[in-house]
């Protein structure tokens, strides 16, 4: 096959941290697949952003909450692939999307539990697992973690757990995956002002204590992380690997 425009692949990418992601890569010169759970509206609007900057992109579904859809969905990948992009792989995988469900800890129950161990952890296992043969070699992987893996915020102890299980993976998978020369980081993410998080920023005095415990003095918002990304999948990154990179404003340091 001739020389090809590199492809990126951002789950839960219609709109907040992943929609920034898509468009910070479609302005360093990628085409994008981008997912969506239930909106599609708003992923084909993220779509016609990308075209409109010159890239393509095509937008597919994807409920990472359901297992028995994941081998459906990198089929579906293989199609849009060869249908949009007239290629059978592609270059970066971004494993973005994520579920908030904060409880405390004596308050959380099993349900939550498996929720967020599945979203978060459990599928980007075992997507990555189905969608690596369809990389590239030399690809990047860039799997999403939050500070809270670091520091301590009560109500997250579930939610942090698997992001902290998601970074010791990333490690292991840069391992594994270095005979293809498959890169893979983690970026983790401070307190971003997305709908995400809206409704935490939203309690009394929250922004103001993100803002005091960060020592740029604010709270972060999405153009702050998309051009982490962006670099991680780019060829000034080639030689970051296997590191957990944290996008914070340095909170609590």
């Amino acid at each position: 096959m001739s020389q090809h425009n590199t492809i990126a692949l951002v789950t839960g990418s219609s709109r907040g941290l992943g929609k920034n992601m898509a468009m910070a890569l479609a302005k360093n010169g990628n085409d994008l697949v981008i997912t969506y759970n239930r909106n599609k509206d708003e992923a084909l609007a993220v779509v016609a952003e990308i075209n409109a900057l010159g890239r393509k992109a095509c937008a597919l579904q994807l409920d990472v909450s359901k297992s028995d859809s994941w081998e459906s969905f990198a089929k579906a990948l293989a199609e849009a692939l060869k249908a949009n992009f007239d290629s059978d792989k592609f270059d970066y995988l971004v494993n973005n999307a994520g579920i908030d469900s904060p409880a405390p800890f004596m308050q959380t129950t099993e349900e939550q539990f498996d929720l967020l161990m599945t979203v978060h952890f459990k599928s980007v296992y075992f997507l990555t697992q189905k969608l690596v043969p369809l990389m590239r070699d030399s690809g990047r992987i860039v799997n999403v973690s939050s500070g809270l893996a670091r520091f301590s915020i009560p109500g997250y102890s579930a939610y942090a757990a698997m992001k902290g299980a998601v970074e010791v993976m990333t490690r292991y998978m840069a391992k594994e995956l270095a005979d293809r020369k498959i890169a893979v980081n983690t970026v983790a993410p401070g307190a971003i002002e997305t709908d995400f998080t809206k409704d935490h920023l939203a309690h009394p005095g929250a922004r103001e204590m993100i803002a005091g415990s960060t020592a740029l003095g604010r709270v972060g918002v999405p153009d702050d992380i998309g051009g982490v990304v962006a670099f991680l999948c780019s060829d000034a990154g080639r030689w970051v690997n296997a590191q957990r990179l944290e996008a914070s404003g340095g909170i609590f340091i």
